[in-house]
């Protein structure tokens, strides 16, 4: 494969205009999600669909949070002052974090191989594995971020 393929970590990324958020959580950055989280190989226009998707899930999931927030006069999330235990920054990290799982998740549930075979098969398989961590990782950032505990509990 030459250098240029979409395998080279060197090849610089093209620059997607940002996603405006709901002007209280950051905007979110395309280029930053494909570098950070080194998504190849996917178009653009599926990158924003997945990104979109995911901040406006997780900004559900954060809606009682912001409104807690926003009742305590703090107008983004900036200005939410972090807990002891945390460190400065950690709340758009955790945040991104939320966002870029979610997205993440979608894209390997989307871009599963479509093969019949047992191989194409075993793919997807461990395509939506990964899916389910990533999954994991959302809830876990977001209860990072509120300060709920991490464990969940599931009858079976």
């Amino acid at each position: 494969m030459n250098a240029s393929g979409p395998y080279n970590t060197n090849a610089p990324s093209p620059t997607l205009e940002p996603i405006t958020n709901n002007g209280f959580w950051p905007d979110i950055d395309p280029s930053a999600f494909r570098d950070e989280e080194r998504v190849t190989g996917v178009t653009d226009v599926r990158i924003r669909q997945s990104l979109r998707a995911a901040t406006a899930d997780i900004n559900r999931q954060l809606a009682d949070y912001q409104c807690e927030q926003l009742d305590a006069g703090r107008m983004a999330w900036d200005a939410i002052p972090p807990e002891p235990w945390q460190s400065p920054g950690d709340i758009e990290l955790l945040y991104l974090r939320a966002v870029y799982a979610q997205a993440q998740a979608d894209l390997l549930e989307r871009y599963r191989d479509h093969s019949a075979t047992t191989k194409g098969d075993e793919r997807g398989e461990a395509k939506d594995l990964a899916a389910d961590d990533y999954r994991a990782d959302a809830r876990e950032a977001i209860a990072e971020l509120t300060g709920r505990r991490h464990t969940t509990v599931e009858l079976i």
